[in-house]
């Protein structure tokens, strides 16, 4: 029998991926948004690709907001910037 593989749907490209594949960003009970890097951190879960593009996509669509319900601090998108610089070099 063969292990199902989890999916999960880019906010940028709206492709659906590994989870593996893609980086998750938690918004947990306290209202905080950050980066997740064990994929295992409390709380509504979204996903992006590893690159700069679906970033900036997802960015300007606000597809991130919505997806939390929140507004996302520059801080959280200024290290997502830097995590998809250092896996794309």
């Amino acid at each position: 029998m063969t292990k199902k593989i989890p999916l999960r749907q880019c906010l940028g490209c709206g492709e659906h991926k590994e989870k593996k594949a893609l980086i998750r960003v938690v918004r947990n009970k306290e209202g905080q948004i950050f980066l997740d890097p064990t994929g295992k951190a409390g709380g509504r879960g979204a996903y992006i690709c590893k690159s700069e593009a679906c970033l900036t996509l997802a960015v300007k669509k606000k597809r991130m907001e919505n997806a939390f319900g929140a507004p996302v601090p520059s801080a959280v998108l200024e290290a997502l910037q830097k995590e998809l610089k250092a896996v794309e070099s």
